[in-house]
């Protein structure tokens, strides 16, 4: 019956990263075992430095060795399956790599078809006289500006001319503001302005004597 209608509980199949899931899973599971073998040997060494050398210790050793052959198994297990997930993953970034691509490419496709579509709406000859539209109503601007811009009644000046008075202007306005006159004059002369208020008596000088009838006296 299944060879005519199939079967209809048929498992799919596992994916990539299901597959890369379950064997990172089980080297975890080979990782905690050979830790656990680890911590037996070190026992076992530790009693094997204790011991004299006799028929126990060498039993002693036996187990050990025992326990050291099956971690060598553990661990050559373990790398194999590093290197299957390691296969696998590398196998399942080149896949996703190749959907990006094409998924890029189809983007690429779309976008080029809608800048024809749109490259189709314009046009550069239209687009040429605009802007040559444009420059030339930028330069009638700038020409009215300049008929704007003009002087009336300016009388007409010879350039040499003004520059001589320019610059015996300049020699009349340095004259001005010489100040040397002020150094030469003479302050010895000057009236000394008194200090004191009308009326008080200076105090570094002499009170003259008075008569009875409050006069100044003449020596």
């Amino acid at each position: 019956m299944n060879r005519l209608f199939g079967n209809k509980n048929k498992t799919p199949a596992p994916t990539i990263a299901d597959q890369c899931q379950n064997i990172d899973g089980r080297v975890d599971t080979v990782d905690k075992k050979v830790a656990k073998l680890d911590a037996e040997l070190l026992k076992y060494k530790q009693q094997m430095a204790k011991m004299k050398p006799g028929p126990s210790k060498n039993m002693v050793k036996q187990k050990a060795m025992r326990v050291l052959k099956q971690k060598k198994q553990y661990e050559g297990q373990r790398e194999s399956m590093a290197q299957q997930s390691f296969n696998l993953d590398q196998t399942n970034y080149a896949i996703q790599s190749m959907k990006d691509t094409q998924v890029t490419v189809a983007a690429m496709k779309g976008g080029m078809k809608e800048m024809k579509k749109e490259y189709k709406k314009m046009d550069i000859g239209k687009i040429e006289n605009m802007q040559d539209e444009m420059a030339d109503m930028m330069e009638d601007a700038n020409e009215i500006q300049e008929v704007m811009g003009r002087s009336y009644g300016m009388p007409e000046l010879d350039e040499d001319d003004l520059e001589a008075e320019l610059d015996a202007l300049g020699d009349e306005m340095l004259l001005d503001d010489d100040t040397t006159y002020l150094d030469s004059a003479d302050t010895t002369n000057m009236p000394t302005i008194p200090t004191g208020m009308p009326g008080q008596q200076d105090a570094n000088k002499p009170i003259a004597e008075t008569d009875e009838f409050g006069l100044p006296t003449i020596n």
